[in-house]
């Protein structure tokens, strides 16, 4: 049979599976390639999409997360986003916010691989918003400010995500993840504010996969069902936009009537922009050499060949403030050259130049509180991005601040106020006092009793210092002090008489969290430790004031709170143990749950087997069965003919003597027949010979 040669064309081929060969290509060359086109895209203002498509084991995760010593493209990505960002910051004054998220479609079911603590975890629901289009309903969204931010999140969601061993692949992967990063971008261009925004879509598909190649059982049959679902409504997606495409098969009149499924599938629903939409992305078809492996292959690249056919329409996103000011500002320049162009002295006391001045004014003003207020948004988040040591990160519907300095913050009994004010406490000296202080103070603070020059935090070696100045009113844990006094974390200090602050100090605090994981520091102790600290600090004080540590003093009530405090701690740590416990024990109950539910799917599984091998078996009996009979008629038809041959042949040689004997007494008659005829012949000849002999006689 003579073999047919299929040719696909297509940007880009790579080898990968011998690194030791010469058409090897690397990891580094594949984002060369297509990841810089990514970054470039995103540096534009345009949203982008990376997807890999193929067979189970083809080598999807490779390229797009790689391995430890060998990264793959979305680690690259990520990193080369951080090094122009930086480029570009100490060369333009332009700010930069990046948000990250990383979810992954398991079953249909949308999960959150970034988020620690969920009770339901597949609870995720998709909805699509008329404008932005499809998104993921409580999604977190993490800010990060470096590569080192995003690894840790990548490694976190890379360890939550659904893998299973196959009968081709170790570590196959039974969900799609999409790792999403919002990259925002403001600057001044030419005095007009810019700003855009893009979202990178990086898709690690699960394979495609067959029940009989794969040897899938039970959930990972089911797994791979719902894998193969998805990836075949992609495939119909991705034909149906090559359809649409100025280049498709169809006419113009039923292009009109192509439908594209993107609701048939979460994966597609989610990726619909991307895949024929605002968007410019990439297609990465993942193959395997091995001739067994022939059909996937050619389906593979059909799908891949039927993807170029497909032309997206990806635009620059603008803030709409921004696009809203670039519009006036057009509107006014439009304004003046009206009033420039014609006779200007005639025109100048015209109601139409009056009112096209007047538009122009507001068109102005309005040009400068937009910028203005824009300048002040983006001034405010540079701040916030700046500063190295505070970090923002998303715990469920809330926001955790994270510092590596020792820092203040207020507490503020004012029922009115709805801010959090954080002051961080820098290395060497930080002055605390009023603005009208003869010295520029660090922080600047307003309330009763506080001085101009209130006090000093000296940061030195990891310990914090409390130095007041000028007598001023200071307090920790509600003790006056008027010397040098050591912080300990989670110390209260109080300036003045309405300033009020929590001491953090997020080295120490991090020793003693290790400690109480040890078993080595309790509550108590851990109590009792800060308490006799805070005693030792305030010897001096002791010596001036012996009345504080009366049964009425400040000192002994604070030591009875302190006592009361502890016992709050040891009940409510054994109430954790407690839930925690608990929490074990639902966590095994569930655990064997599952397990006694997935035996039981599995008994049904074997179940449904066995009673398809019977039926099975029942239809080869029937059909043996059939084919005996048959068989049977066969062989009765052969032994009729038979019989009828040998009694056939048993007659044969008394019909053959009747008709030698029949045709014996034919030829007797006709012999006889023919005798009786010459004998009459005889007769009538022999009767004139008489007359004439008679007749010369008588003469």
């Amino acid at each position: 049979m003579r073999e047919r040669k299929k040719t696909f064309t297509y940007d880009f081929s790579y080898d990968s599976s011998d690194s030791k060969s010469n058409t090897f290509v690397s990891q580094e060359k594949v984002f060369k390639d297509l990841g810089s086109d990514v970054l470039k895209a995103a540096f534009q203002g345009y949203n982008a999409c990376i997807f890999a498509y193929g067979q189970t084991g083809s080598g999807k995760s490779y390229t797009m997360m790689g391995n430890p010593g060998d990264a793959g493209l979305i680690p690259r990505i990520c990193e080369g986003l951080f090094s122009r960002i930086a480029g570009m910051t100490r060369w333009d004054e332009a700010s930069f916010r990046t948000e990250v998220s990383y979810l992954e479609i398991y079953n249909e079911r949308v999960r959150d691989l970034l988020r620690r603590k969920s009770t339901q975890t597949y609870n995720l629901r998709v909805r699509e918003h008329p404008k932005d289009g499809p998104y993921v309903e409580d999604l977190s969204k993490h800010l990060v400010q470096n590569y080192h931010d995003v690894e840790e999140l990548m490694e976190a969601g890379n360890i939550n995500r659904t893998t299973a061993a196959t009968g081709m692949n170790d570590t196959s992967s039974r969900s799609h993840a999409i790792f999403t990063i919002n990259f925002t971008q403001a600057k001044f261009d030419a005095e007009m504010p810019c700003e855009t925004i893009s979202k990178i879509h990086l898709v690690d598909l699960a394979g495609s996969e067959r029940a009989d190649t794969t040897g899938a059982t039970g959930v990972r049959l089911k797994e791979g069902g719902n894998i193969n679902k998805s990836l075949v409504t992609l495939g119909n997606v991705i034909s149906a936009l090559a359809d649409l495409s100025p280049d498709g098969v169809n006419t113009n009149l039923k292009k009109k009537q192509v439908f594209v499924p993107y609701r048939d599938s979460v994966l597609t629903w989610l990726l619909k922009d991307s895949l024929g939409g605002n968007s410019k992305t990439i297609m990465i078809a993942t193959i395997s050499p091995a001739d067994v492996n022939y059909g996937e292959t050619l389906s593979t690249l059909r799908y891949a060949n039927r993807a170029k056919n497909i032309i997206n329409k990806p635009t620059i996103n603008e803030d709409c403030n921004v696009k809203l000011i670039r519009e006036l500002r057009a509107e006014i320049a439009r304004l003046k050259a009206l009033l420039v162009q014609g006779n200007q002295i005639a025109l100048l006391d015209s109601p139409t130049a009056l009112s096209m001045e007047e538009k122009l004014h507001q068109n102005e003003a309005r040009v400068l509180e937009l910028t203005k207020e824009w300048t002040n948004k983006w001034n405010e988040t540079q701040n916030i991005l700046k500063e190295e040591t505070l970090a923002l990160r998303k715990e469920g519907i809330g926001v955790v601040l994270d510092s590596e300095l020792p820092h203040l913050i207020g507490i503020d009994d004012d029922l009115l106020s709805t801010g959090i004010i954080l002051y961080h406490l820098k290395e060497g000296r930080t002055y605390v006092g009023r603005d009208d202080a003869s010295t520029v103070q660090d922080i600047v603070l307003h309330g009763l009793d506080l001085e101009s020059e209130h006090c000093m935090f000296a940061n030195q070696t990891g310990t914090v210092t409390l130095v007041p100045l000028n007598g001023a009113q200071c307090s920790v844990n509600g003790v006056q002090v008027t010397e040098a006094s050591p912080l300990n974390q989670g110390a209260v200090i109080l300036l003045g008489r309405t300033n009020m602050f929590r001491f953090n100090h997020p080295k120490e605090a991090a020793k003693l969290r290790e400690k109480r994981k040890s078993g080595l520091l309790s509550s108590f102790s851990l109590s009792m430790t800060d308490l006799n600290k805070s005693c030792e600090n305030l010897s001096t004080v002791m010596l001036y004031n012996p009345g504080l540590f009366t049964e009425k003093g400040p000192i002994y009530l604070r030591l009875e709170f302190e006592r009361q405090q502890r016992e709050e701690l040891e009940k409510l740590e054994h109430k954790r143990r407690l839930i925690k416990e608990m929490e074990e024990r639902q966590k095994c109950e569930k655990a064997e749950l599952e397990r006694l539910q997935q035996e039981v799917e599995s008994q049904r599984k074997e179940s449904e087997q066995v009673q398809q091998r019977i039926r099975r078996q029942e239809e080869t009996l029937r059909c043996r069965s059939q084919d005996i009979e048959s068989r049977l008629r066969d062989l009765l038809a052969e032994k009729q003919r038979f019989e009828e041959e040998r009694h056939r042949e048993t007659l044969e040689p008394e019909l053959q003597r009747r008709q030698r004997s029949s045709s014996s007494r034919r030829s007797a008659r006709m012999r006889r027949h023919r005798t009786r005829r010459r004998a009459a012949i005889v007769r009538r000849q022999s009767v004139p010979s008489r007359r004439r002999s008679s007749a010369s006689w008588s003469g």
